[in-house]
């Protein structure tokens, strides 16, 4: 099994604000671990940021599939600033989206340290 650092990066996002999009999707074989995330407001004025993990894989003893989960939800980032919304680590598995909305399309710039272990 090799591990893989990666950085995966948008300059803005998301296109459209209301509607989440992705940053990041675990690609076939591949198990992800985003390390970190930092998203920065490029507006004029205060926004708020949400993320999310679209999941449908399954296991670590629990019956049922995943489901969509929110790892930050409205958060307010004034002028000028940035948040790491993460407190730990994160594990995505293969197919599984890391999304990302905010309240004003095209003003978030988010950066995310993954390593990928295929």
């Amino acid at each position: 099994m090799a591990n893989t650092f990666k950085v995966v990066s948008h300059d803005v996002m998301p296109a459209s604000a209301g509607t989440p999009e992705a940053l990041y999707t675990t690609p076939g074989s591949t198990t992800t671990v985003v390390i970190g995330l930092i998203l920065a407001n490029v507006h004029t004025a205060q926004v708020t940021a949400s993320v999310k993990v679209v999941s449908n894989t399954s296991g670590g003893g629990r019956s049922a599939a995943n489901t969509t989960t929110f790892l930050a939800k409205n958060i307010p980032i004034p002028v000028g600033g940035s948040v790491s919304p993460l407190v730990g680590k994160i594990v995505l598995e293969t197919t599984d989206v890391l999304q990302i909305d905010c309240s004003v399309s095209d003003k978030l710039s988010v950066t995310a340290s993954i390593m990928e272990i295929t």
